[in-house]
Formats: C-alpha cells, structure tokens, sequence
C-alpha cells in the first residue's frame, strides 16, 4: 500500500513539473511567435529581465542638459527597441534608416528606441545624429559599463523589450528592421 501511495505521489509531483515547465515555456501567445518566427527572428525562449540602467540622454538640438538621463525602466509599459551602436560602426549606420522608419510609425502607438553610443565623444555622437536627421532616442554610455552590463561583443546588439519590461528577442548584427514581415510581427506585439 505505501510503495502505490508512493508512486501516486511521485507521478502527481511529476505531473504538476511538467504543467509548470509547459506554462513556463509557453510565456508568448503563438500567433506572436509564428509571425516573429515568420520574420526571420525566433523569439527567447525565455523571457529576461533586463539590467535596468539611467545614462545621459542625446538631444542633437540642445547641447546635453547637467542631469538629462533616460532609464530603461522608465520605459515599462512600452515596447522597447534597444539597440548598442557607434557611429564608426559601418552594420550600424546601416541599420538606422531602418530603425528611425520605425519609430516614426511606431511611436504614437507605444513603441520606443533606446540606441545606446558606447564610449563616444557627445560631439560626435551628437553631429552624427543631427547629420542624418535621427530623431529616436540616444543615449551615452561613456565609460561602456552598460555595454559591459550587458555582455556586448558585437555591435550592433538590439534587444526587444516587451511591454512588460522582459527582453523577448535578441539580434547581434545589423539588420532591415523596416520590412512587411517584421512590422506585422510588432504590430501583433503593441496590441498585447
């Protein structure tokens, strides 16, 4: 009697892992995932809690403000494009017209980019910005210690950001962010 209430038990502990497991892996709807997957970009199968960080932020019209900063955690409640660029980064530039399209549709309907400039001059960063008429925005990572945070070996690095503040994709390499496959995919994000 004990040695079948034993094997009960243990098949019913078994049992409610693998439930949990299966909702655990299951953190995204699956229409999400197919048109995410649809698009070239498999999402984590986790989602991850991203480092939080507040760095000075870029306005290429008004020289930086004593104290201006942007954080990351200011964003919840937002999807979140952070990217990790230079502006000698020829895969980064690239990118970009692809990124500013996207903000420009995207913005009002709660999307957000963060390009995070690592170990850049203000100036530079911030004449490049204004050459090329980016509006989405940047912020300074001076020292590299959010680079560093984040384990950064290639740039560019973008991160996706769900509304509830989890990273759900990650891309190393520069990317056409602005194609028909990839914008459905975010817009079946925005309206979660």
């Amino acid at each position: 009697m004990k040695k079948k209430q034993c094997i009960f038990w243990s098949f019913l502990v078994l049992f409610i892992y693998c439930s949990c497991s299966i909702q655990a892996q299951e953190a995204y709807p699956q229409d999400l995932a197919k048109a995410f997957a649809d698009a070239g970009l498999p999402l984590l199968k986790q989602k991850i809690t991203p480092q939080d960080f507040s760095l000075p932020i870029l306005d290429p019209a008004v020289p930086l403000a004593p104290g201006a900063t942007q954080s990351l955690s200011a964003l919840k409640g937002k999807v979140v494009f952070l990217n990790f660029w230079a502006t000698w980064c020829g895969p980064c530039r690239s990118e970009m017209p692809a990124m500013e399209s996207l903000y420009n549709r995207y913005k009002d309907k709660g999307f957000d980019i963060l390009a995070v400039n690592s170990g850049e001059k203000e100036q530079d960063v911030s004449a490049f910005i204004k050459n090329n008429r980016y509006t989405f925005p940047v912020v300074l990572d001076k020292d590299g210690t959010v680079i560093k945070s984040y384990g950064i070996r290639g740039i560019p690095t973008s991160y996706l950001i769900g509304k509830d503040g989890k990273i759900i994709l990650r891309v190393t390499g520069s990317l056409d962010w602005d194609t028909p496959k990839i914008r459905a995919a975010l817009e079946k994000l925005l309206a979660i």
